[in-house]
């Protein structure tokens, strides 16, 4: 399995791992999607590592980071992310999130703007898409199959049965660790919670949208919809679009890769984060 060490550090009461990797004057910050943690971002790290210092971690209850009892919501997370770079970046940053991860990326943003240096989405699905309509009954549905997988993952074979879509898309030893840590019943538990957390925030999201960021930020959308979700697919990215569009300094991305594109497109990531390392302020973004 990969070797890379980290610490432990303390964020509002809770205890988050952190992995720091790469050099260099610059920083980068990653927020992993949901049920996803620190290893999720091992395909990009090693296109950045000479460019700049990276850090990415597990959210409290996730991989290698502290159980909690308590039910985490958006803002308890986005807390702990700022609580998170205020202990280990000491300068300006890009920001880097994945999925549910733009939801805790921009609602920290609103405390974190001043030092950020720009904002790169991966696949986030806007508060405002029609998915999120009928969201709490998905979650109900969706907590009902998790119940099941949490208590079938204490079988190593069926835990391997259940992450077959992991194991397709990211390296062997990062799929190893993932099977270690995260497709185990604890979890799966924190995958259920914050399944539970998102439901219960759009209501919120939505009557009370996150400020909107005034840095650099690019959206990146996969343009590969997943089996029978064509219309759905469509929709978010037509809500991506009309989020970014809001933006003073945005710009909207389609690129060729199912919704894991970290993990199947590793050098459009890392490029854009390059971009957004080299933009300076009042500076149009560089070509694709």
């Amino acid at each position: 399995m990969r070797q890379e060490t980290g610490r432990a550090v303390r964020v509002n009461g809770r205890t988050v791992h952190v992995e720091e990797s790469g050099e260099g004057p610059d920083w980068v910050v990653f927020e992993a999607g949901q049920g996803l943690g620190r290893t999720s971002w091992d395909a990009v790290l090693p296109l950045l590592a000479d460019r700049a210092r990276l850090v990415a971690y597990d959210r409290a209850g996730f991989g290698r980071s502290g159980r909690t009892a308590a039910c985490l919501d958006i803002d308890d997370l986005a807390a702990d992310l700022v609580a998170m770079v205020e202990a280990v970046v000491p300068d300006r940053f890009v920001l880097v999130a994945h999925s549910m991860g733009g939801l805790v990326a921009r609602r920290a943003a609103e405390s974190l703007q001043p030092r950020l240096r720009g904002l790169l989405l991966v696949d986030p699905t806007p508060e405002s898409a029609p998915v999120y309509d009928t969201f709490d009954q998905t979650a109900a549905k969706v907590d009902r199959a998790l119940s099941v997988t949490q208590q079938l993952v204490r079988f190593r074979p069926l835990a391997r049965m259940a992450s077959g879509n992991i194991r397709r898309v990211f390296p062997a030893d990062t799929y190893a660790t993932m099977l270690a840590e995260d497709f185990v019943p604890d979890g799966i538990a924190q995958t259920r919670k914050e399944m539970r957390a998102v439901a219960a925030a759009i209501p919120r999201l939505r009557a009370e949208p996150p400020a909107l960021p005034t840095c650099p930020t690019v959206l990146l959308s996969a343009s590969r919809p997943a089996k029978g979700r064509a219309a759905q697919h469509a929709a978010i990215a037509e809500h991506q679009r009309r989020w970014i569009d809001t933006l003073p300094d945005g710009r909207f991305e389609e690129v060729d890769a199912g919704h894991l594109l970290q993990a199947e497109r590793p050098d459009t990531v890392a490029d854009r984060v390059g971009h957004l390392l080299d933009r300076v302020p009042g500076r149009s973004a560089p070509p694709a």
